[in-house]
């Protein structure tokens, strides 16, 4: 079984959006996994996030286990960049066997019970314990930058100690 060619795996509450594109368009890959049980049913949601993307660059929406399940198959051709909904569906995925080293943590939206670490990322205990899943079991190394470039505020916080620590 060879390694899939995956190049980034985001964490974006948005999925694909105007950040999502600078990202694809940075990281010069040519499929996209939308990775999410709810948008993998939802032909309207699939039809809006297929008409941001440029035609040169296909676009799959799979649910978290047809992810597990297919990403092995993968042509070595395959450039892909995985965009997950939630930090429970990325240690789902690593949970499953998919190869994550690196997680871009990119945008969990503020709501009532979440902690406010960055102008995009807001946690709850569920994202917590999700992401020190993937910090101590997995080794995942994480970042926060919005767009490729970084240099945004709150580009530089240092999610892998926080999650240590907390």
């Amino acid at each position: 079984m060879t390694e899939p060619n995956i190049k980034a795996i985001r964490l974006d509450e948005r999925l694909i959006h105007g950040q999502g594109r600078l990202w694809i368009a940075n990281l010069g890959v040519n499929l996209v996994i939308v990775a999410n049980d709810e948008v993998s049913t939802s032909h309207i949601q699939q039809q809006l996030m297929k008409s941001m993307m440029p035609d040169s660059i296909g676009v799959r929406f799979f649910s978290i286990q047809e992810t597990i399940d297919k990403i092995f198959k993968a042509s070595p051709r395959q450039t892909i960049f995985i965009i997950v909904k939630t930090a429970k569906d990325v240690e789902r995925l690593a949970e499953g066997g998919v190869p994550i080293k690196d997680l871009n943590v990119g945008n969990i939206h503020m709501s009532e019970g979440k902690t406010r670490l960055t102008n995009f990322i807001a946690v709850d205990a569920e994202d917590l314990a999700a992401l020190k899943t993937l910090r101590e079991k997995y080794h995942v190394n994480f970042n926060t930058r919005t767009t490729p470039i970084g240099n945004e505020m709150g580009s530089d916080f240092d999610l892998n100690g926080y999650v240590e620590t907390h």
